[in-house]
């Protein structure tokens, strides 16, 4: 079979995602996969949702943060970013997905906005709510664990 010439092959973006998440949160491709499909079908439904067309192509999620490569149709790209500022939660946990930049090639993406080290998580123990409590800092953000899940605070909230 032949390929089709170059005028008539479809057109990508590519979309590089940030992702940030609980440091307990356990996050998937497939899983994230999932949660962008149904918040675009949900915001477009299932013609608009086709049209944009999009796909986790490359992701990597590890204590609480992480990032990935959508793929979107080309005149499909404001739509792909409201899809994804939709997604507020992968299987329960919650999770915050912000896009670092688009790019026409998969490798000026990766080189331009992926593959930043994130900042690494660091243990302290912090007086929080009365208490001396566990806490992993990322930067000037804590995220505090108050024995059943996690609480957001800054060192001026400690």
């Amino acid at each position: 079979m032949k390929h089709l010439p170059k005028h008539l092959r479809p057109r990508w973006r590519y979309l590089a995602v940030e992702l940030e998440a609980w440091p307990d949160a356990d996050v998937s491709q497939g899983d994230f996969q999932r949660s962008v499909w149904f918040a675009a079908q949900n915001l477009y439904g299932d013609a608009g949702s086709a049209d944009a067309d999009l796909r986790v192509l490359q992701f990597a999620f590890d204590d609480g943060s992480g990032e990935a490569l959508v793929r979107v149709r080309h005149g499909e790209v404001e739509r792909g970013r409201a899809a994804l500022a939709c997604v507020d939660e992968v299987r329960g946990d919650a999770v915050r997905v912000a896009v670092r930049g688009v790019s026409g090639t998969i490798r000026a993406a990766e080189e331009k906005y992926l593959g930043r080290p994130g900042e690494p998580a660091a243990e302290a123990s912090v007086a929080f709510a009365g208490d001396t409590r566990p806490a992993l800092r990322r930067g000037d953000r804590l995220d505090v664990d108050c024995e059943d899940r996690y609480v957001g605070a800054t060192d001026l909230d400690c």
